[in-house]
C-alpha cells in the first residue's frame, strides 16, 4: 500500500524528531551530566526528649509524644519549655516571649502620683428661686372689689398696689384704732403717767393688729393722719417681681389666707441639676459650674453649688444639686432646658494633701466586684503578675487607686485581657476565677452537647477523646 505524499512528509518529520532527542539524550551522558532530581529540604533539629506537645488550637492539651490533637485532629506542635535559668513562676504570674508580646500587643504606663481633672456633663432645668417667691392673700375676711393686675407675666414693683379689699374687720379694726389715739392723746402726759403709759400701751396693740391683718406701717400711719375709718384696704406687692399665679377674680369674697396672687422675683434663678451617685465625689457645695440654653447660643453662664439633697431619688438613681446663678436682664427663664458643666480637681485647691495614686482606665479588668490588674514583674521581662486593687473614682481617664500599687509600678494598659485568657486557658487564678486550680476549658462540638477534656499526662494521641452523641468517654491507647 502506497502512502499520499502528505502522509509520509509527517512521518519524515517525526522520524527526524526522534533521532533529535536520542542524540541529545547520548551527547548528555557522554559529558557526564545527570538530570537534576527535586531538591532535598534541609534536615530539621529532632526535639529533645521529654517534649510535651501540645495543640495550637487547643492549649490544653498536654501530651508526650507527636501526633493529632485528640480534638480537633491537628498536628500537635513541641511546647517550648521554659529556659532552666529563670525563676518559677507565682501563682498568678503568667510568662510571654518576646514573640507573643509583640503578637499580643502587650503595651504598658506607670502607676503615678498626679492631680486629676475630671469634668462631669449634667442635664437640669431652670427653676424659681425658693427664697424670692411671695404670696399675697386675704389676712382677713372680706370681698375683692378690684384686682390692679389683670394677668400673670406682669412684672410689678415693690409697694405697688395689687388688691382693693372690703372688710368689715378692717373697719371695725380702723375705728378701735381712731379710739386708742384719741385716748392717748387726751391723756395729759404729767398729771398720771400710768394711765397714759396704759393708753400708748392700748395704741401700740391695735396699730399691730393692723399690720398683722396686712396693711403697711404707712397706711396706718395714713388712717392716724386721716382721722377716719375706711371700709376698703388696698394691700400692695411685698417685692417686686413677675406675677406667675393669679387665683381670683374681682366681687370674689375670700377667707383669711385665702391666696390671691404669687410673684416670683427673677433677679436670681435656681438650676436644678441630676448627678449620678459615681459623680458626687466630684461635687461640693460652693463649686462653680458652666452652663448654657439653647435660646442662648454661643453664651456661657455661671452659678455656684448652694445645695446637694440629703437622698436618692430611686427611680432615676440620681441626687438633685441646686445651683444658684444670678439673672441680670431675664435672659434665664423658669423652665428652660440647661447643659451644665462641673470640673473639679483632686486634689482641691488648698487641700495640703498629695495627689493620689493613678493609672490609665483601660489597665483594670472589672467584674462588678473586683478590679484587676496586670503588673510587669521588675527585672524579669516578659513575667507579668496579676493583682487585685481597689479603686477610688474615676478621673476622666483615669482611676484613683485606693489599694494594691505603688508609684513606679508599670501595669498592662493594652493586652491585659489577652492574659487573663491565658491564665484562664492554664486554670490559674485569673479576672473570673479568683481562685484557680479548676479545670481547664473544655470545647464544645456539634450539637450533642459533650465536652472534650485535656488528656492526663503520659496519654497518647486519642486519649480523653469523647465520641459524639454516646455521651461516653473512650479508653486511653497508648501513645505511639
Amino acid at each position: 500500500m502506497r502512502l499520499s505524499p502528505s502522509l509520509r512528509r509527517l512521518s519524515d518529520r517525526r522520524l527526524l524528531l526522534s533521532a533529535a532527542l536520542v542524540a541529545a539524550f547520548l551527547i548528555g551522558l557522554a559529558m557526564g551530566g545527570r538530570t537534576p532530581g527535586p531538591a532535598t529540604p534541609a534536615p530539621t533539629a529532632a526535639p529533645a526528649a521529654g517534649t510535651i506537645w501540645t495543640c495550637a488550637m487547643h492549649p490544653q492539651i498536654r501530651l508526650p509524644a507527636p501526633g493529632k490533637c485528640p480534638i480537633c485532629g491537628m498536628d500537635l506542635i513541641p511546647l517550648r519549655p521554659a529556659p532552666e535559668k529563670e525563676a518559677p513562676l507565682g501563682p498568678r504570674q503568667i510568662r510571654l516571649s518576646p514573640e507573643a508580646v509583640k503578637l499580643a500587643e502587650i503595651q504598658t504606663a506607670p502607676v503615678e502620683r498626679r492631680p486629676v481633672d475630671v469634668e462631669i456633663r449634667l442635664f437640669g432645668k431652670i427653676a424659681y428661686d425658693e427664697t424670692r417667691l411671695a404670696t399675697i392673700a386675704s389676712w382677713v375676711a372680706g370681698r375683692i372689689d378690684r384686682l390692679y393686675v389683670d394677668f400673670t407675666g406682669t412684672t410689678v414693683q415693690r409697694g405697688q398696689p395689687m388688691v382693693g379689699l372690703y372688710s368689715p374687720e378692717l373697719l371695725s379694726a380702723q375705728e378701735e384704732l381712731l379710739q386708742a389715739l384719741e385716748t392717748y392723746r387726751s391723756t395729759p402726759p404729767g398729771r398720771n403717767a400710768r394711765l397714759r403709759e396704759d393708753a400708748r400701751r392700748n395704741l401700740e396693740a391695735v396699730r399691730e393688729k393692723l399690720r398683722l391683718w396686712g396693711l403697711t406701717p404707712g397706711q396706718v400711719r395714713e388712717i392716724e393722719r386721716r382721722g377716719a375709718a375706711s371700709d376698703h384696704v388696698t394691700i400692695l406687692a411685698p417685692l417686686g417681681g413677675v406675677v406667675i399665679h393669679k387665683n381670683a377674680v374681682e366681687g370674689l369674697y375670700v377667707k383669711t389666707g385665702t391666696p390671691i396672687y404669687t410673684i416670683a422675683d427673677l433677679s436670681r434663678v435656681w438650676i436644678r441639676l441630676d448627678a449620678y451617685e459615681k459623680d458626687l465625689a466630684w461635687v461640693h457645695l460652693g463649686q462653680d459650674v458652666e452652663f448654657r440654653v439653647e435660646a442662648r447660643p454661643g453664651e456661657r453662664f455661671h452659678g455656684t453649688v448652694t445645695f446637694v439633697d440629703p437622698y436618692l431619688d430611686e427611680q432615676t438613681r440620681t441626687v438633685r444639686l441646686r445651683v444658684e446663678a444670678p439673672n441680670p436682664g431675664g435672659r434665664l427663664r423658669p423652665g428652660m432646658l440647661v447643659h451644665a458643666v462641673v470640673r473639679a480637681r483632686l486634689p482641691g485647691p488648698g487641700a495640703g494633701a498629695a495627689p493620689p495614686v493613678v493609672i490609665p482606665a483601660s489597665a483594670p479588668l472589672l467584674t462588678g466586684k473586683r478590679a484587676v490588674v496586670y503588673v510587669a514583674v521588675p527585672g524579669r521581662p516578659g513575667v507579668f503578675e496579676g493583682r487585685e486593687v481597689v479603686l477610688g473614682p474615676r478621673a476622666g481617664e483615669f482611676y484613683v487607686v485606693r489599694e494594691g500599687l505603688h508609684p513606679g509600678e508599670r501595669v498592662v494598659t493594652n493586652g491585659n485581657f489577652k492574659i487573663d485568657s491565658a491564665l484562664q486557658i492554664q486554670a490559674r487564678p485569673s479576672m473570673m476565677n479568683p481562685e484557680g486550680g479548676g479545670p481547664a476549658p473544655g470545647h464544645m462540638h456539634g450539637g450533642s452537647g459533650t465536652k472534650h477534656e485535656a488528656a492526663p499526662p503520659g496519654a497518647g494521641g486519642d486519649a480523653g477523646r469523647v465520641h459524639e452523641g454516646s455521651g461516653t468517654k473512650a479508653a486511653p491507647t497508648a501513645g505511639r
